[in-house]
């Protein structure tokens, strides 16, 4: 990533989280990481890691942030991190909010999400962990959101895999949509290796149907 992409990005999404920590101070200090959140399993927008950085004697939590939903727009990342934000706060206040390493979000990462102005549904696969940025809590964070919007100036494909047959990914992709409306684009060998999964609704990207 070009050091006049990645420089301001890093520098908004480091702004975004000190403006929910401002908000909400239980939420603990990061150190902000951007790469790929794609493999044949699916999709990863976003994760909190506690505990990963070293900084003299003191460790750092990591938020991770996926380059390929970035192309969901600002809203939709903050999104992510109001998610992740949980996730950290649950770790501050030593509350388990998940199971099945991660994968399964329970009722009491449900509430710290929501006390954090997210909605948050049901899913049978992941639990408690559809996301949705209500109307009140976009508008709470409109600054922060158009600052994020100046920021994002590109996206990452997702990872293109490799099949036996050796064909060679389709460079431009094709459009795919979720549930919530986020819009990527992927290749076709990406797109036929298996589902790719929003991490903010928990529904699977599929090719956009044109009018």
């Amino acid at each position: 990533m070009s050091a006049t992409v990645a420089a301001p990005l890093v520098a908004a999404i480091e702004q975004a989280w000190a403006d929910i920590r401002e908000r909400h101070p239980e939420v603990p200090e990061v150190v902000v990481t951007i790469g790929s959140g794609s493999d044949a399993k699916g999709m990863k927008l976003g994760h909190f890691a506690a505990a990963r950085w070293v900084r003299g004697e003191d460790e750092l939590h990591e938020l991770f942030v996926g380059g390929e939903g970035l192309a969901g727009g600002a809203a939709s990342v903050l999104a992510t991190l109001l998610h992740e934000a949980a996730h950290a706060a649950a770790q501050s206040r030593g509350i388990q909010d998940t199971s099945r390493q991660g994968r399964y979000h329970n009722q009491r990462f449900k509430s710290i999400a929501e006390g954090l102005g997210l909605t948050i549904e049901h899913d049978q696969n992941i639990g408690w962990s559809v996301t949705t940025l209500p109307r009140h809590t976009e508008a709470e964070y409109a600054e922060t959101i158009a600052t994020l919007h100046t920021a994002i100036t590109a996206h990452r494909r997702a990872e293109a895999i490799a099949t036996g047959g050796g064909r060679k990914s389709n460079n431009n992709g094709a459009a795919v949509v979720c549930g919530c409306g986020r819009k990527i684009r992927a290749s076709l060998t990406v797109i036929e290796a298996g589902p790719i999964i929003c991490g903010i609704c928990g529904t699977p990207f599929e090719p956009e149907e044109n009018s």
